[in-house]
């Protein structure tokens, strides 16, 4: 699995985790679960592999990760998303941009840019072009004013 398929499978376990509350390390093990895993391959081609070494490295650390900053995450949302009140914003695009900040405030591995542009190509996949822009806008405005030396 690469890198750019285990962040969408990281995105798509932090909405889960959005919509069905539970820890991190339950939702990781009920789905990672090979035979439950296994049963999704016939619905997505995104679960045709199971996620081993590092790919599942990665998403234990992201979808942990998110789970403990959620409402420092949350924040960053709220304060750069002018003009629209948190409960209005996609959910998927909340999961998106929940991701990529947590990968640009506490995975130094990962290059910022890669963060950020792979959740832009995330957000064209899932939501419409206006979501698009919005998801741009606030990551940018994020990614400018919350990460240190971000500009250089």
């Amino acid at each position: 699995m690469t890198r750019t398929q285990a962040r969408e499978l990281a995105v798509r376990l932090v909405y889960t985790l959005a919509e069905n509350p539970a820890d991190a390390k339950t939702t990781l093990e009920e789905t990672l679960d090979a035979e439950y895993y296994a049963t999704l391959a016939d619905e997505d081609e995104l679960y045709k592999l199971r996620p081993t070494g590092d790919a599942l490295n990665y998403l234990e650390r992201v979808v942990t990760g998110v789970s403990e900053h959620l409402a420092e995450l949350d924040s960053y949302i709220e304060k750069h998303a002018v003009g629209w009140q948190f409960y209005r914003i996609s959910r998927t695009a909340v999961s998106i941009m929940r991701v990529a900040m947590f990968e640009a405030l506490y995975m130094p591995d990962i290059p910022r840019a890669a963060a950020m542009n792979e959740a832009i190509e995330l957000a064209k996949k899932y939501d419409t072009p206006e979501t698009v822009s919005f998801t741009n806008g606030v990551l940018g405005a994020f990614t400018k004013t919350e990460i240190p030396d971000a500009g250089k």
